[in-house]
């Protein structure tokens, strides 16, 4: 008689969970660099919100799910003074897990609980090394410019210096 309530609740445990989110989850690590290092990063979801900020190096979680049977993509930006802006996409894909429902996790799981957790989808890549490239021209950069002195505004007379020989 014991051993057949334990038969029977291993049987509904597997029938009433699901295969990813058992043996996978539905947050992923991924580590974020740069060369040059110290760029600062931001990461904002797919409907636009900032979720992080901070500089590389980084090693953050990034959930894998937004929404039933949706799955999560970012953009992470990176930006260092001196170096263009570079946005960088962050993909999910269908989790191979998931298709363990056909067999342990039943409809439960293949239709509610993975796809609700969002454990049917795991992260395309869980590094990301960016190479930033130099910018042409920063606000910084000063230069030198020669006018004639009949084609430039008034009020810019008004602050002219004569010189003399």
């Amino acid at each position: 008689m014991n051993l057949k309530i334990k038969l029977i609740a291993v049987a509904s445990i597997l029938i009433m969970t699901s295969c990813a989110s058992i043996v996978s989850k539905s947050s992923w690590p991924i580590t974020i660099n740069s060369s040059p290092s110290e760029a600062k990063i931001s990461i904002k979801d797919k409907k636009g919100i900032e979720i992080y900020t901070g500089s590389t190096p980084a090693t953050l979680k990034l959930k894998s799910g937004s929404g039933f049977f949706s799955k999560a993509r970012y953009q992470v930006t990176f930006e260092k003074v001196g170096y263009e802006k570079k946005v960088v996409p962050v993909e999910f894909k269908l989790n191979g897990w998931y298709f363990g429902n056909i067999i342990f996790g039943g409809p439960l799981g293949l239709l509610i609980i993975d796809p609700a957790t969002g454990a049917m989808f795991k992260l395309e890549t869980e590094f990301l090394n960016e190479t930033l490239t130099k910018s042409v021209a920063t606000a910084d950069t000063k230069e030198l410019k020669l006018l004639d002195i009949n084609k430039i505004p008034m009020e810019w007379k008004n602050h002219l210096i004569l010189v003399s020989k």
